[in-house]
């Protein structure tokens, strides 16, 4: 497991911190990074714009001249496509750019923009960013400590980790240029491919290594998998009849219907003859 030195806002080295190699140490993947960049880009347009149809452009609807009879060609409105000032013929009308990409692969995109960043020693991992008073020239004295760069005169474009509780740190930073405040579950790999420094606190780092193990997906695929079948239901017994059945004895002698026709058929014999 990579290990990176834990500094605070003076440049001195506190401790050190473990980072996991599922996170921090994965190949370079340039596809998955722009399909992740690409998917970023579309989800924040906005699709308003728009272009002016025939129906949308102000004018008159009668018609120029007659159909026949001027030698011109024939016209039906001012608003056609043809003429100066007409509507637009397939134009951008307002829509929504935005489609979703696979968790797996959005993840993945952070996971390896975030190991080139390593690599490059672009992360710079702090203790904790405490700032005593929500003060601009506080915060950029602090970060000037740091030496995140050889040229002072130029701002660095920096990217700050951490919770985002610490008020301090927000108010700061509102004024410095080039410089976003975020917090782990913000992340995203514009963020990361945008800003030239890291500079993430220790419990942020914990809690990437978290979000991003990709363990913890496998786990949870298994959960869904092997959910235990529903118990079926037992059929509940019928409720015996209240009343016994009759024996033999109590039932009523039922005489069949063919023995009945016959005697009928001979009592009107009889009384023919």
């Amino acid at each position: 497991m990579p290990t990176v030195k834990v500094r605070n806002l003076k440049n001195k080295e506190v401790g050190d911190v473990e980072l996991s190699d599922a996170v921090f140490g994965v190949e370079l993947n340039e596809p998955l990074i722009h399909a992740a960049v690409m998917n970023y880009r579309a989800n924040a347009r906005a699709g308003t714009s728009a272009t002016k149809t025939r129906g949308n452009v102000s004018g008159s609807g009668r018609k120029l001249w007659k159909q026949k009879g001027t030698g011109r060609a024939r016209i039906a409105s001012l608003r056609s496509p043809l003429w100066k000032g007409g509507g637009n013929v397939h134009g951008p009308q307002p829509r929504d750019w935005s489609y979703q990409m696979p968790k797996k692969m959005r993840r993945g995109a952070l996971r390896s923009a975030l190991s080139e960043r390593l690599r490059e020693g672009n992360i710079i991992v702090i203790d904790e960013f405490e700032l005593k008073n929500p003060k601009t020239s506080e915060f950029v004295g602090a970060i000037s400590g740091l030496k995140l760069s050889d040229d002072t005169r130029k701002p660095v474009k920096t990217l700050i980790v951490d919770s985002l509780d610490n008020q301090n740190l927000i108010l700061s930073t509102r004024n410095v240029k080039k410089t976003t405040v975020t917090n782990s579950f913000g992340l995203n790999i514009y963020d990361i491919l945008y800003h030239e420094k890291l500079l993430i606190s220790k419990s942020a780092i914990e809690e990437i290594n978290q979000l991003l193990d990709p363990a913890r997906e496998g786990a949870k695929e298994k959960e869904v998998v092997e959910e235990k079948p529903k118990a079926k239901k037992t059929a509940k017994p019928k409720a015996e009849k209240e009343a016994a059945p009759e024996t033999a004895e109590e039932k009523p002698a039922k005489a069949p219907r063919k023995a009945k026709a016959k005697e009928e058929v001979t009592k009107e014999a009889a009384k023919d003859e």
